[in-house]
């Protein structure tokens, strides 16, 4: 297993009657592989994952990994604000065959202390072989892992690496301070992953990748293999189609603009609604901009 470069956190294609889209999820992973993509994270935030019931979080990931078909890795995420749960559902994708490892999140809502966010993955991280990615994701959560925190964690047998999603670019740059030279610093945001790799991170876990797969993982490559002529070339070209996926919560825009793609039927699970007209607006626009609306998914594209 090795995680490098871009990964996707892929979207949960819904059909109209709330069920899950088998078939968009699997089309979708399957143009995801073609297209290049580093590894795919299903059932984080962008999955709209706490709408999901267990047996759909286990099907979405054994959806992903039959689809996969080993050509990538597998990062699948499980999250829950109570450890006991968190616990048993790391344990649940350690078993499973074909996950290569796994993203889990920091209590959201409960708002524990950075000794509390210790013991909470400490608890996880006791009970599973497969590698642990943590994810830092304050806006969502309520509360940020701190560099020192991390760095604690880091020393952990199979505390992996983090994403990083603060969206604070000097704790970022404070990490690498704090965390082996081993340790996996993902970015969390599309937006700043050429700085997070300047300052040594090996990747971004992507929003944007599904709608543009190829061009974020050669983006991220390609700043990887120092080629930072290139990598600000795509980055300019994408960052507004970057920010417009944030102009509402995630995956709201993400979703709309597949859907105008012609990859997804737009569906969402409360909370989760269709965004505003004049979002969708400036969606339609700025993915007309950067040549996605020509893009049709068909079967022969499969």
């Amino acid at each position: 297993m090795k995680l490098r470069g871009c990964g996707t956190a892929l979207i949960t294609p819904f059909k109209k009657d709330q069920s899950i889209d088998e078939q968009r999820l699997l089309e979708l992973v399957e143009w995801q592989v073609a297209s290049g993509i580093g590894f795919l994270v299903p059932c984080g935030t962008t999955g709209e994952t706490p709408t999901l019931t267990r047996e759909e979080w286990l099907r979405v990931i054994d959806i992903t990994i039959e689809v996969a078909g080993g050509r990538v890795p597998i990062l699948a995420g499980a999250t829950s604000n109570a450890t006991a749960e968190a616990v048993e559902k790391a344990r649940e994708l350690d078993r499973r065959k074909g996950v290569d490892a796994i993203l889990t999140a920091s209590p959201y809502y409960n708002k524990p202390t950075q000794e509390g966010q210790y013991q909470h993955f400490k608890a996880v991280a006791e009970v599973v072989d497969k590698p642990l990615i943590l994810y830092n994701v304050p806006g969502r959560t309520g509360v940020n892992i701190e560099p020192s925190t991390l760095g604690r964690l880091a020393k952990l047998p199979n505390i992996a690496g983090v994403k990083e999603a603060s969206g604070n670019i000097s704790q970022i740059a404070e990490v690498f301070n704090h965390v082996p030279e081993t340790f996996l610093v993902f970015s969390g945001d599309d937006a700043v992953t050429l700085p997070v790799i300047s300052l040594g991170g090996v990747g971004i876990i992507s929003v944007a990748s599904n709608q543009i797969p190829r061009e974020m993982s050669e983006l991220t490559n390609a700043a990887l293999n120092n080629d930072w002529t290139k990598a600000r070339r795509i980055h300019r070209q994408f960052l507004p189609l970057m920010q417009a996926n944030f102009i509402e919560s995630n995956p709201m825009p993400v979703k709309a603009v597949l859907a105008m793609m012609g990859r997804i039927d737009e569906f969402y699970r409360l909370p989760m609604v269709p965004v505003k007209p004049e979002t969708r607006s400036r969606l339609e626009k700025i993915a007309s901009q950067v040549g996605l609306l020509h893009v049709h998914a068909s079967v022969s594209d499969f």
